[in-house]
């Protein structure tokens, strides 16, 4: 299989077109008549139809393509021939594309080209807050840059570090601690910690732990 591309679409909101009626008040500098408002044909950005009607759009694109929707995944496509499988993950508007036919690869990438407003990002670097790498082994994972934001967010500093995320034999219940003022800041970390497992299992007993108390309003930072 070749390596991993990673593609983006420009103004992803604004490429398709409404299936239901929706109507609006006329933007500044837009006269209509007394009475009339305005009649959406396209999506816009804000409006709640907006992912769903461009998901169906890119769906309708690549299903034309060849590719089907992964069973797994609505949002993993799949496309196979007898020149191997190719793989297309669309998230909002990043994509990644790999596969086993590179003459396939170029023919989706210009398809999409000719439907959207697309760059092509070149071999995959970042997604999602994962750092990627090609070794001659795989790919190599990483969050790093994703860890020092979370510390940033948190206020907290790498000059104290303990060998293990928890001590040993610590039982934790909701009536622990000082009441927090607002939670918000506690439950933004929790949630982060929950992403940051993908690439560090490691954490998730204590992750597990603290996102029990994030409705408790008891568990201090």
């Amino acid at each position: 299989m070749s390596g991993l591309s990673r593609l983006d679409v420009k103004n992803v909101f604004l490429n398709s077109e409404l299936c239901e009626e929706v109507y609006m008040q006329p933007p500044p500098g837009y006269s209509v008549p007394e009475g009339m408002v305005c009649r959406l044909r396209r999506s816009l950005y804000g409006l709640k139809q907006a992912p769903r009607a461009w998901f169906q759009r890119f769906a309708s694109v690549v299903t034309a393509a060849g590719f089907s929707a992964s069973t797994h995944d609505p949002a993993l496509f799949v496309h196979t021939s007898s020149r191997g499988r190719t793989l297309l993950l669309l998230y909002v508007d990043d994509m990644i594309i790999t596969g086993d036919d590179p003459q396939f690869i170029a023919f989706v990438k210009a398809r999409l080209s000719e439907q959207f407003l697309m760059s092509d990002l070149g071999p995959l670097r970042y997604f999602l807050g994962i750092e990627v790498s090609s070794t001659p082994q795989g790919f190599y994972l990483s969050q790093e840059k994703y860890i020092q934001d979370l510390l940033d967010r948190a206020s907290l500093t790498d000059h104290c570090t303990v060998e293990t995320p928890m001590e040993l034999n610590v039982h934790l219940r909701a009536t622990d601690g000082e009441l927090l003022v607002d939670p918000t800041r506690y439950r933004h970390i929790v949630g982060s910690l929950v992403y940051l497992g993908v690439t560090r299992p490691d954490i998730s007993y204590v992750v597990h732990i603290v996102s029990q108390f994030v409705y408790s309003h008891s568990a201090s930072l």
